[in-house]
């Protein structure tokens, strides 16, 4: 069975309704990435930083999958499917996929300030100040921050390796270490990009779709599944 590896940015979950991750003005949501998604936010202001990813994750629950969501999902009728996404949101499962790694943590859930290994489910959408994991620690959303390490990265290098056909969609390549691992798929691995603004790629060898990935996905879907 072919292994497909698919990569996944913000622009997929764009098309549910969540925003992607920086606006052209350099803000998320308003808020300056420095004041609510770096370990020093945390330490400066916990609350401020707690309440910023409740909104976020209201707004992941009130979103629904979309039809590249689920189109992807359909892959795994006749194929072996991983999908490597970028997004915090669930949507992936959501949508149907049973494959799905997440290099920047899911918001869904929480996770200890003192040790990220230990997680949890989230209740809802609001994790509260003073919910405390085993060790006494208060708990905080189960997403990486700037400047802290990305722990599935070498998994998903691994993972892209073993492509027998890669899709990149809905991400610029711009948020690194992500953005490198397009580096350890075969060169003579069939390769698509789908996105409505194709970035530079470090490759030529991609065949682009110039589409949402809510036209574009379904369209690549339909006809690998009817090869």
């Amino acid at each position: 069975m072919k292994h497909i590896v698919v990569l996944t940015g913000a622009g997929i979950s764009a098309e549910s309704g969540l925003k992607t991750f920086r606006d052209s003005d350099g803000l998320w949501e308003g808020y300056n990435i420095q004041d609510v998604a770096t370990p020093e936010a945390w330490e400066w202001n916990p609350a401020l930083v707690q309440d910023f990813y409740n909104m976020r994750r209201k707004s992941v629950l009130e979103a629904k999958p979309n039809s590249a969501h689920c189109a992807l999902a359909q892959l795994e009728e006749k194929f072996k499917v991983t999908i490597i996404t970028q997004n915090i949101d669930d949507l992936h499962e959501r949508g149907g996929s049973t494959n799905v790694v997440h290099l920047h943590g899911i918001i869904t859930r929480s996770q200890s300030s003192k040790n990220p290994n230990l997680t949890y489910p989230i209740n809802g959408w609001e994790l509260k100040m003073g919910e405390l994991c085993e060790l006494g620690s208060q708990l905080r959303a189960h997403v990486v921050w700037f400047g802290e390490a990305v722990p599935m990265i070498d998994e998903a290098a691994s993972i892209c390796t073993t492509a027998d056909l890669f899709i990149l969609v809905g991400s610029s390549l711009a948020v690194y270490p992500a953005a490198g691992l397009i580096n350890y798929v075969p060169r003579n691995v069939p390769k698509y990009i789908i996105d409505p603004k194709i970035p530079y790629l470090p490759s030529d060898h991609f065949i682009k779709i110039e589409e949402k990935a809510t036209l574009g996905v379904p369209l690549l879907t339909n006809e690998l599944l009817n090869e």
